[in-house]
């Protein structure tokens, strides 16, 4: 039992700084689970995925200084909206066709390959690879 307790405190100990810099919840998830995983195994992948996710939960992709900043270039772009019919959430993938994605600025570094549009009248980013959404920018 000991053994498990100064395991799993260690595995946290190791992950945790590496998932910091993961950004938002699937990223953050993602990144402490791979990290994790080469830290201690299985178990490492476990611990570093919850603490990746929940540290890239509250950090978001884009700080909340940034959001307003953010939402109000989009919004100087005219960047039109594109109806979607199915639910609409953190995790949703959009379809490749019919959507306009677009390169998040340079100035806002923290989201930097990342893509964004507008879904539903709402801002969105996206992991471009994927297309899923990953931060609503309210």
């Amino acid at each position: 039992m000991t053994k498990s307790i100064i395991l799993g405190t260690t595995l946290i100990a190791l992950t945790f700084p590496l998932s910091i810099h993961a950004q938002g919840v699937p990223g953050g998830a993602a990144r402490g689970a791979a990290e994790g995983g080469e830290a201690a195994g299985p178990l490492g992948a476990v611990v570093g995925g919850v603490v990746g996710g929940v540290t890239g939960g509250v950090a978001g992709i884009l700080g909340v200084d940034d959001r307003p900043r953010f939402r109000e270039y989009v919004v100087r772009e005219q960047v039109p909206s594109y109806t979607y019919s199915e639910p609409l959430g953190v995790g949703a993938v959009l379809p490749e066709a019919g959507v306009r994605y677009y390169d998040v600025p340079a100035e806002y570094g923290s989201a930097r390959g990342y893509h964004y549009t507008v879904v539903n009248g709402r801002t969105v980013l996206v992991e471009p690879r994927t297309r899923r959404i990953i931060q609503f920018v309210d």
